[in-house]
């Protein structure tokens, strides 16, 4: 199931909420952090979101949220960008004039400014973008 704008955790989705949307976890640890926090085991489940995919605490609270209301985290980075598109299109515009001029280092600098995606997240996800735009 791909999140859309008006499945967020809010009308105006945070740094942290948009972090854990657009950060591939796989289907797997999704699963078993459902599994965790439904047995009441929140800090486990926290902790295999943040193996998982290397999100800081608040990213794996926003995104642990999104598995507890019955929706999923995208599983790679073409469902990450699509989230992208859907949470900020502003954001994915400007980033998109930077890849058209060539300048990667400012799309993905852009990228974590704006959230708190990690590095190899920002690259994978401009990756990604750039290679839709070819």
């Amino acid at each position: 199931m791909q999140v859309r704008l008006e499945d967020a955790p809010t009308m105006n989705p945070n740094k942290q909420e948009i972090t854990a949307l657009i950060t591939p976890v796989t289907a797997e640890f999704q699963d078993e952090a459902r599994a965790l926090a439904s047995e009441g085991r929140e800090t486990k489940a926290l902790s295999r979101l943040r193996k998982a995919s290397g999100p800081g605490l608040l990213e794996a609270r926003a995104a642990l949220a999104v598995l507890e209301s019955g929706r999923t985290l995208p599983v790679d980075y073409p469902q990450a960008l699509e989230n992208l598109r859907s949470l900020a299109p502003d954001l994915t515009a400007e980033m998109t004039a930077l890849l058209a001029v060539g300048d990667q280092t400012a799309a993905i600098k852009l990228l974590r400014d704006r959230t708190d995606i990690d590095l190899a997240g920002g690259y994978h996800l401009t990756q990604e973008l750039a290679a839709r735009q070819a």
